[in-house]
């Protein structure tokens, strides 16, 4: 079956004789307003299809999108105030026990201090005591040192009289040695 060639007029300038197109049919200006036709009807079945379609659904999830991230946002400005909450909580406490802290330390100083001094009261009544007992018993001692002296003054100024040649009179010699003793 052999097809025979078309005449011109029925084929016209974008087919050749035999019907197969000349060139890309796309640039045939004889076929441009069939062609514009159809771009028409496909850009606003596009058109449609993506405004009741695609549009809306791109639309939802952008809204959810930024409602998510405004709730993010919101709930790290909540999660900001509570940290900085916390942190002033943190520092209060600090500070609240360095007072304390030093509180204790007063305390423990004052106590301290308190014990130290009634052991210096207490060593101070030991020493005054003792100094006391001390000074009755030089006291004694003097006082015996003192009789002592006398005891031996009589008895050397007894022995030197008699020594002397003289005759030694007791109540002499006490009286003497009373008077160079009281000074």
């Amino acid at each position: 079956m052999a097809t025979e060639p078309l005449a011109k007029e029925v084929a016209g300038t974008c087919v050749d004789a035999y019907g197969s197109a000349i060139g890309m049919p796309q640039l045939c200006f004889d076929w441009f307003p069939n062609q514009i036709f159809w771009l028409v009807i496909t850009l606003v079945v596009i058109f449609l299809v993506l405004s009741r379609v695609a549009l809306p659904r791109i639309a939802a999830i952008l809204a959810e999108r930024q409602g998510t991230i405004t709730n993010d946002l919101a709930a790290a400005e909540d999660l900001k105030a509570k940290a900085v909450e916390a942190e002033e909580a943190y520092n209060k406490a600090l500070a609240d026990a360095r007072s304390e802290a030093q509180r204790i330390a007063a305390e423990a100083r004052a106590e301290i201090q308190s014990g130290l001094d009634d052991a210096i009261a207490k060593a101070d009544l030991e020493i005054a005591a003792k100094a006391a007992e001390s000074e009755k018993a030089i006291a004694v001692i003097r006082a015996g040192a003192l009789e002592s002296i006398q005891v031996v003054a009589k008895d050397t100024a007894a022995e030197l009289v008699t020594a002397l040649g003289g005759e030694a009179d007791a109540k002499a010699i006490d009286s003497a040695i009373d008077a160079q003793t009281k000074g």
